[in-house]
C-alpha cells in the first residue's frame, strides 16, 4: 500500500511539474528580456516627485531650475518629465 501511495504522490508531482515548467520558461524568458535593457536600474524619465525624494529638492527649486534652464525636462499634458541620462550628465559636469 505504502507503495501505491508513493506512486500516486509522484505521478501528482510529474502532473504539477508538466504545468509549471510552461509558467517558469515564461518568467525566464521575461525575466532575461528585463536584464537584457542595459538598464541600470534606474528609470528612464523622473518625475517632480522622484527628484523630491532622490535629490531632497524642494517644488520651488525643481521650478526655478526649469525656468532657468539648469533643469531640461519635456511636459506631457500636466505632467513634467525629466530625462535620467541628462541628470546624469549635469552631475558629472557640476562633481567637485
Amino acid at each position: 500500500m505504502k507503495k501505491d501511495v508513493k506512486k500516486k504522490k509522484l505521478s501528482f508531482l510529474m502532473k504539477v511539474k508538466k504545468m509549471i515548467d510552461p509558467v517558469v520558461l515564461k518568467l525566464e524568458t521575461i525575466d532575461s528580456k528585463i536584464n537584457s535593457r542595459g538598464n541600470d536600474g534606474r528609470p528612464t524619465y523622473y518625475r517632480n516627485e522622484d527628484l523630491k525624494k532622490i535629490f531632497g529638492l524642494s517644488p520651488n527649486t525643481i521650478i526655478k531650475y526649469r525656468q532657468t534652464g539648469i533643469l531640461p525636462y519635456s511636459k506631457l499634458g500636466e505632467i513634467f518629465l525629466y530625462d535620467s541620462s541628462q541628470i546624469e550628465k549635469i552631475l558629472e559636469e557640476n562633481k567637485s
